[in-house]
């Protein structure tokens, strides 16, 4: 789902909000998400999941295009870790 098919729903769900409050409260929730990942904080939406940022050491990687070896440097990765009631929604 994209953030305009969001928005998009949560437009025909909440009928009495205009869709430029709603746009605005999605990229608030969403810029205040990335700010907190900047920081290094762990953010957690309960019953959803927690997303937080893992280290990825550098590594020797292959171009697929060529096979050529390529060095990668390290760098954060968002990690993402669904919570229990979300993976039981998913699950049955």
């Amino acid at each position: 789902m994209t953030k305009s098919q969001l928005i998009a729903r949560l437009s025909k769900r909440f009928p009495h909000l205009l869709q430029r409050d709603i746009e605005s409260l999605v990229n608030t929730v969403f810029g205040d998400i990335a700010n907190g990942l900047v920081q290094g904080k762990r953010i957690e939406l309960r019953g959803f999941g927690a997303f937080s940022i893992r280290k990825r050491e550098p590594r020797v990687a292959r171009n697929p295009k060529n096979g050529a070896s390529v060095s990668v440097g390290s760098r954060f990765a968002v990690y993402f870790r669904a919570g229990k009631q979300l993976r039981e929604r998913i699950n049955h």
